[in-house]
């Protein structure tokens, strides 16, 4: 049996050092969420469509690219708009993991996602895992990672819900504190999925 499992954690967590870890120790292959709704947002002829009816025609470059600005223009214009784009979006790429992960040759296949409960990915999935960090530590790795003030960065955190929120929805918790070795936690995590795949 293949299994589908989950990765997710809020912004500076390490959710993509934890699935390059799991990659290199258990040879399990990462779809990555944000990079390939990059690419569906500009690929993909039903989000193409209706994020043209929704932004109008503007929304994409004459080269077809995304022109971001109006996307962004959108969002930041009313609070409901990220879930308008959302709505357009997730399905869409969850199905598009779905055919990645079939054509996969391994029995376990890894998806990142920041937003998996938030777009209810779990329900496609054998097991979800919360990367959690302290808060200060979050701040230090976004300040070194994105080059923003302290006051940007714990904004960016408040946007997204709590580690205590998605702790409820979670199979399993990785630690990513820096003092707490991740290798022993992953390689636990790793057996326990092996031995569901015989």
């Amino acid at each position: 049996m293949k299994l589908k499992i989950g990765i997710t954690g809020g912004i500076g967590s390490g959710k993509s050092y934890v699935c390059h870890l799991m990659n290199c120790m258990g040879n399990i292959p990462i779809y990555q969420c944000d990079e390939e709704a990059k690419r569906l947002n500009v690929e993909n002829s039903v989000i193409r469509r209706k994020f043209i009816k929704l932004m109008g025609k503007d929304v994409y470059n004459v080269d077809g690219s995304l022109n971001k600005s109006i996307v962004i223009d959108y969002l930041f214009s009313c609070k409901n708009h990220a879930d308008k784009i959302n709505s357009i979006v997730h399905p869409i790429v969850l199905n598009d993991f779905l055919k990645w992960a079939e054509r996969q040759e391994y029995d376990i296949v890894g998806l990142e996602a920041a937003l998996l409960f938030e777009a209810n990915y779990q329900d496609s999935l054998n097991y979800t895992i919360l990367v959690t960090a302290p808060e200060d530590l979050r701040i230090r790795r976004i300040l070194k990672r994105d080059n923003i003030t302290v006051d940007a960065a714990k904004s960016r955190i408040r946007m997204q819900s709590t580690d205590e929120e998605k702790r409820k929805l979670a199979d399993f918790i990785i630690v990513n504190d820096e003092q707490t070795p991740l290798e022993g936690q992953i390689e636990k995590l790793l057996e326990f999925l092996r031995s569901k795949t015989l």
